[in-house]
């Protein structure tokens, strides 16, 4: 039972030193704190210009009563708006990643370099030798 465990663990090691999942783990890290930057772009600027077409500041004020229920759609609205400002906002990260991409592709390898000048002479006599 030991020898499993500690395959196991041993196993679990390996999972988690692999790039892929620390990659991963900055990339949850970073979009949280990208979340958070998205957050204060819709709550502090979107939001008031938007209130001032709409006479409401927040969406998540918006509901209805039905009953003894109230249907809170501005929450919904409000998530909506978030999700479609990070789509087009990551959208837009990824577009500018791929050109940089594509330029660093495109650019042509630099030249081979020329012949040493122990090269040169071994052609030289290499010449030589054939004219004799």
């Amino acid at each position: 039972m030991a020898g499993k465990a500690s395959g196991f663990m041993s196993e679990f090691k390996t999972f988690i030193a692999r790039g892929n999942v620390m990659d991963m783990a900055v990339g949850v890290i970073i979009g949280g704190a990208f979340s958070n930057i998205t957050n204060s772009l819709i709550n502090d600027i979107v939001m008031p210009v938007l209130g001032i077409f709409t006479s409401s500041v927040s969406f998540a004020d918006l509901s209805v009563q039905i009953g003894p229920a109230v249907v809170a759609y501005g929450n919904f609205i409000q998530a909506v708006l978030n999700f479609l400002i990070m789509a087009f906002v990551v959208f837009c990260l990824v577009k500018a990643i791929n050109a940089f991409h594509r330029k660093k592709e495109e650019a042509p390898p630099p030249p081979p370099p020329g012949p040493s000048a122990e090269e040169k002479l071994l052609t030289e006599i290499r010449d030589l030798l054939k004219n004799k």
